[in-house]
């Protein structure tokens, strides 16, 4: 059939339901308001789809409704929404039965109401609906509207995924990788994932790819990963976005590429990925795939730092108390400082402890610099432990107790602090053979129980 004997077709068809629909046959009524919806002719669609859904037909309130929620060819009206899509549920329709479902978990134009929300999938999901099936599990799964169910949750979405919904493919796959009322089993993990993958859905198109990088459930691919991984950051799923970048900076998959690197974390950024605005921070800070910015490291580890990162918050205390790209300002340092070391970040603690030591940016206090030391030394921090052994040593803002010194100084030795290790030996001329005894079993103690630690340290202001 030639394109115009096609269109001609249609304006007949277009014409006969016109007729019909002028004489009150509400499934003509029906009929032409789709037309003129797929036209995108909202005004002309609303008048037609209000009268046959006011003649009962529970298609076109079930449509009706919809208008009303987004607004097209009416003022957006929830309460209206709500109402027509309530008499097509109530006829059976199983697309108005989850859009009132939807209407109750959100709130909109109902009370909010997730046990009504629940029971409208239901009905929905009893019809054969695969997308009120998921809406159902995931009820379930959440625990609105009815106890936390697994059994029930992946009941329901292995019939959704049965009829091939990505979603609840998606979500299988989660319960099978975090072991919910199943045995725990990344095979069947990403069984489920590349079936929601292969239709496009990015959140499972990432699981895949994180899979294939990291050999769970597969045997590793870097290759397959970055393919999968692209996918999905194509799409703009952000975390997929940072793990494409640290793929490419490390040439993993793909020829090293801190360019694009830098490229697919400022897109994860700009979505709010902590950990990509840190990363970001990181290359414009050292210069790596662009041109070193100081300004623009600061913008991101700052972001990273509001959002929390005591990595960021870190590199942000250290900047101002070096003045890199800002005027040197000791109290922004000593703040940012205080903020990751109340998160347990060792190396803030101790440049905390330094900054209380020498009174830069708070007021000086030694008490305070031996907590904030102690803290960082508890962790295995080499130079707050060297730190630490010259308050002992000195007696500032502690006892003087030359035995703890020397325990200090040996384990900052042992994890490799060099100035401790130079050092260790003055403290011990002033011990007695019995003292460094001590001291050494002290050290050994703690090693034992703090078994485990890493080493070193990223330095003092």
């Amino acid at each position: 059939m030639d394109r115009q004997n096609t269109t001609r077709e249609n304006y007949q068809t277009f014409m006969w339901f016109r007729q019909a629909a002028e004489r009150g046959n509400a499934y003509a009524q029906f009929n032409l308001g789709l037309i003129y919806k797929k036209d995108r002719d909202y005004e002309h669609a609303f008048t037609w789809l209000r009268q046959a859904a006011q003649q009962g037909l529970a298609f076109a309130q079930n449509h009706l409704g919809s208008m009303y929620y987004h607004g097209r060819g009416v003022a957006r009206n929830d309460a209206e929404a709500a109402r027509w899509f309530r008499h097509a549920a109530e006829q059976g329709d199983a697309s108005a039965q989850q859009n009132l479902g939807l209407m109750y978990r959100k709130g909109k134009g109902v009370e909010q109401d997730h046990a009504q929300a629940l029971a409208w999938f239901y009905r929905a999901a009893e019809q054969g609906s695969a997308s009120a099936q998921t809406l159902l599990a995931e009820c379930y799964l959440a625990g609105q509207g009815a106890p936390v169910s697994y059994e029930q949750a992946m009941n329901w979405f292995r019939k959704a995924a049965l009829q091939s919904d990505a979603v609840a493919q998606l979500n299988l796959g989660l319960m099978y990788k975090r072991g919910q009322g199943v045995e725990a089993s990344d095979e069947q993990a990403l069984c489920w994932f590349r079936q929601s993958a292969a239709q496009g859905n990015p959140m499972a198109q990432r699981h895949v790819g994180v899979a294939y990088a990291d050999g769970v459930g597969v045997r590793a691919d870097p290759l397959r990963a970055v393919a999968w991984l692209q996918r999905a950051a194509e799409q703009g799923d952000k975390d997929a976005q940072f793990n494409l970048g640290v793929m490419l900076a490390n040439g993993q998959g793909a020829e090293q590429d801190e360019h694009r690197a830098l490229q697919w974390y400022a897109r994860a950024a700009e979505q709010g990925h902590v950990l990509a605005q840190y990363n970001l921070g990181s290359m414009y800070a050292n210069g790596r795939g662009t041109a070193r910015d100081e300004y623009r490291a600061l913008e991101w580890y700052r972001r990273a730092a509001e959002q929390g990162a005591a990595n960021a918050q870190f590199n942000l205390g250290v900047i101002y108390a070096s003045g890199q790209g800002v005027p040197r300002d000791d109290g922004q340092a000593a703040h940012w400082y205080r903020t990751a070391a109340e998160q347990g970040d060792a190396s803030a603690q101790n440049n905390l402890g330094v900054m209380y030591a020498n009174g830069q940016g708070v007021p000086q206090d030694d008490a305070m610099a031996v907590y904030w030391y102690t803290q960082a030394a508890e962790q295995g921090h080499a130079l707050a432990q060297y730190n630490l052994g010259g308050m002992y040593n000195s007696g500032r803002g502690v006892a003087r107790d030359a035995v703890r010194s020397y325990m200090w100084m040996l384990l900052a030795a042992d994890a490799g602090d060099e100035t401790a290790n130079a050092n260790k030996a003055i403290v011990a001329r002033r011990l007695t053979p019995a003292e460094i005894g001590s001291a050494l079993d002290q050290s050994r103690q703690w090693l034992i129980a703090h078994a485990g630690l890493g080493k070193g340290a990223r330095g003092a202001p």
